[in-house]
């Protein structure tokens, strides 16, 4: 069977996690593709939640096997933390459910602190960062000085980790003017994590492709999304890796004839953490309203930071780009329970921008700051939705929005979560 690829239609956070967790029953493997730590997917089971930043979140499915692709940016002590976590709550994580690519590039503490340390620097220009240390270790990879997942495999790791780390402290120390690291402690503390994750280390190419050869059904899962990606974001408010479909061929090693469905995952509002233009943000009452107050796990609190979400209005000019870019077979609608109470809603179907009107972006996501949001207003609901499970049992108002949805973006919808447990979903009829 070949792959489905789940990515995120916006600026990530859009509930990729609990999609991931919900498709994965119908799957063998399940692949991560992308990123690192500042991930954030929760998934919600009965009354469990699970928050996971690295694994895959297919690992909660007791029957799928989930493989971390090369392209990743993986921090082992972080992703250790993780394993023995679901380990604790009974979930297995073995080496036979759970592979990590030798191409995956390593964060070591020196990626961190000089994420942190450049952000600090930029001051009010600073780009919003997870100070992961995502970035610097995506930039060795393109530097082509980084440590893979690969190197924990050699005998020489240790002094593999502790060159690196003293390559990144003169930088710390003569650029940044902070105090070195302790290498020698560095390579100790990884040839630790080296010894618990070399049972884990593969081929992630072949494991998929033996998958797909013995008529597996592969899952892939991406983190961020469409926004964010480093060639087709909003630079320089991006990540540092390729969140959208074509990053899952270059990161998982296999080829474009392979995948039959690409689903594009979309709040039915607009959120983003962290800086950079946001044409449909509402500040004030209204973005509090669909932000929540914090104390429910469904609330737009980042999972990685907890730093509160910006939130607006659907915006269709960036769903449409998302479309474009990752070309979605099909769309899948998160939080729709979210605008229940909203006497009125809007969404943003245009821009105004160099003296004229735009339903798609002029220059791709570049020109946001610049261009002024242009509305359609459908009407709200009253009628409490966390209950339906058919596209019937909506109000006539909510299917009217998704109706709207998917016309004006030109892809249809298949699935509406009402909520954050699995069978709070609406199977859509196509």
């Amino acid at each position: 069977m070949p792959i489905t690829i789940i990515v995120g239609a916006q600026w990530g956070d859009e509930g990729k996690g609990r999609i991931t967790d919900l498709l994965a029953a119908e799957a063998e493997m399940v692949a991560r593709f992308s990123g690192g730590d500042n991930a954030g997917h929760t998934i919600t089971v009965g009354n469990e939640v699970f928050k996971l930043h690295l694994v895959p979140s297919g690992i909660v499915q007791p029957n799928t096997v989930s493989v971390m692709g090369a392209g990743m940016a993986v921090n082992p002590k972080k992703l250790l933390e993780e394993m023995d976590g679901l380990m604790e709550r009974g979930i297995d994580v073995s080496p036979s459910r759970l592979k990590l690519s030798a191409g995956a590039h390593l964060i070591l503490p020196s990626h961190v602190a000089l994420d942190g340390a450049s952000e600090e620097t930029r001051g009010e220009d600073a780009l919003g960062t997870t100070k992961r240390g995502i970035g610097p270790t995506y930039a060795d990879k393109a530097a082509r000085t980084g440590l893979r997942s690969g190197d924990m495999l050699a005998a020489d790791f240790a002094r593999r980790v502790s060159q690196a780390v003293n390559a990144k402290n003169r930088v710390l120390v003569e650029i940044y003017g902070c105090h070195p690291l302790d290498a020698e402690a560095v390579a100790d503390e990884f040839e630790g994590y080296a010894r618990r994750l070399r049972p884990y280390i593969a081929d992630v190419s072949l494991q998929v492709h033996l998958a797909l050869q013995a008529g597996s059904r592969v899952l892939t899962e991406g983190a961020q999304g469409t926004l964010l990606d480093i060639n087709h974001g909003t630079y320089p408010y991006v990540t540092s890796s390729s969140p959208i479909a074509g990053g899952v061929l270059t990161s998982l090693g296999v080829g474009p004839r392979e995948v039959d469905r690409v689903i594009g995952v979309t709040k039915a509002f607009q959120t983003r953490v962290g800086e950079g233009p946001m044409p449909t943000e509402l500040i004030g009452p209204l973005g509090n309203a669909l932000r929540g107050t914090g104390a429910n796990p469904w609330d737009e609190f980042g999972t990685t930071t907890g730093r509160p979400r910006r939130c607006g209005w659907l915006d269709l000019v960036l769903l449409r780009y998302a479309a474009r870019i990752n070309g979605f077979t099909e769309l899948i609608i998160t939080k729709l329970d979210v605008l229940s109470g909203l006497d009125q809603l809007r969404v943003g179907v245009a821009y105004k921008y160099g003296g004229r009107e735009w339903r798609d972006l002029p220059f791709g996501p570049n020109a946001l700051a610049e261009s002024q949001p242009v509305y359609a207003d459908l009407p709200g609901w009253s009628k409490d939705i966390t209950g339906a499970r058919e596209f019937a049992d909506l109000p006539p108002a909510g299917r009217r929005y998704l109706d709207f949805v998917q016309q004006e973006v030109g892809v249809p919808i298949t699935l509406v979560s009402v909520g954050p447990e699995r069978e709070q979903i609406i199977r859509m009829i196509s």
